[in-house]
């Protein structure tokens, strides 16, 4: 009992030390103004959006359910669901190849539709448990995390996939076996990807073979899982579960400028480089975090949610945030559009 009670000493002690003003979470930066219910959807979380802004659609993994669920962005209607899945997480959409990549981890494979029919087209075999992607779209190179825990391995894989030849590159091995995040570097080569197993971020040229350094993170900070980039002014934004955290990185040196406490149970995380915001989705509430400067940040507004709703993206383009609330005993599933506030 006292180790317990040192842990959650620690745990207070760093909660008090990092927690905002009770000022700034009276404001508010997001108007509800829409809910799309989604009665169909009965299992277990949701994982990812999706976006297609030019045909005005949003696409959502419905993770236990098996599904993806697809939603018009100007009705905010719900319009159609992609079945036949095992556990879908991340989403891919190509606008310029009419194509819609799908990760679905217990199945090991990167599944592909077309995405006007949503006729499947094929799948790329990878390691199980796939999972986060980020893409390349200069190169059209997706890299997909896969392998380690569920496939029982001391290492994981990136997976370097060719979107446009719908062909696996190569797997790039990591020494760990949990990996979270991506983030890839527009101005460089530069990929940062999150180590939850050793609460660190590793960085590697895209080229490479391996990681070129790896930043650990504070010692009080555990579980890392998601990631921004806010490139023009060199900072990584981390959040990290336990305690809630939002941790600033320099982009160049791996130092840590700033810390700031979150929700818990985070899962999604979004940059406007615009508003110069930073949107936390975890559990029971979205926090919005001001950027003052690259080494200063602030919580600008803390929305109400839902048990476990973590999986929320901001699409500039629709002045939207888009929440995904998980069915919970007598309430249906939906998903929540808010109207950005300037």
């Amino acid at each position: 009992m006292r180790k317990y009670g040192s842990i959650y000493l620690v745990t207070l002690f760093v909660s008090l030390a990092l927690a905002p003003s009770s000022a700034a979470q009276n404001s508010t930066a997001l108007k509800l103004v829409d809910t799309v219910p989604l009665p169909a959807v009965r299992d277990g979380d949701f994982d990812h959006f999706a976006k297609d802004v030019e045909g005005h659609r949003l696409f959502l993994t419905a993770e236990a359910n098996g599904t993806v669920e697809i939603f018009d962005s100007t009705s905010n209607k719900h319009i159609q669901s992609i079945p036949g899945l095992k556990s879908p997480h991340a989403l891919l959409y190509r606008s310029d190849a009419n194509k819609l990549f799908v990760v679905d981890g217990d199945a090991s494979q990167i599944k592909i539709y077309d995405s006007t029919t949503f006729r499947p087209l094929g799948h790329i075999t990878v390691a199980i448990d796939a999972d986060s992607m980020a893409f390349d779209p200069d190169t059209k190179y997706l890299y997909v995390v896969n392998g380690g825990r569920a496939a029982k391995t001391p290492y994981s894989f990136i997976t370097v996939i060719d979107t446009s030849r719908l062909k696996k590159i190569r797997d790039i091995k990591i020494d760990t076996n949990w990996i979270e995040a991506l983030a890839l570097e527009k101005s460089g080569s530069r990929l940062f990807c999150v180590l939850t197993a050793q609460n660190a971020i590793g960085v590697m040229d895209r080229a490479g073979t391996s990681l070129t350094t790896t930043w650990p993170l504070p010692a009080d900070a555990k579980h890392p899982v998601s990631l921004g980039f806010d490139e023009a002014n060199h900072r990584l934004f981390v959040a990290v579960r336990e305690p809630g955290q939002l941790i600033v990185l320099n982009s160049d040196t791996g130092r840590v400028v700033a810390r700031v406490a979150s929700v818990r149970m985070v899962d999604d995380l979004s940059f406007d480089s615009t508003l110069k915001r930073i949107y936390l989705t975890g559990d029971g509430s979205i926090n919005i975090y001001g950027q003052k400067d690259a080494d200063h940040y602030n919580l600008l507004a803390s929305v109400p949610t839902r048990f476990r709703a973590k999986t929320g993206l901001l699409v500039p383009e629709w002045n939207r945030y888009y929440l995904a609330v998980p069915r919970y005993h007598a309430q249906p599933a939906e998903v929540r559009v808010y109207e950005v506030q300037p």
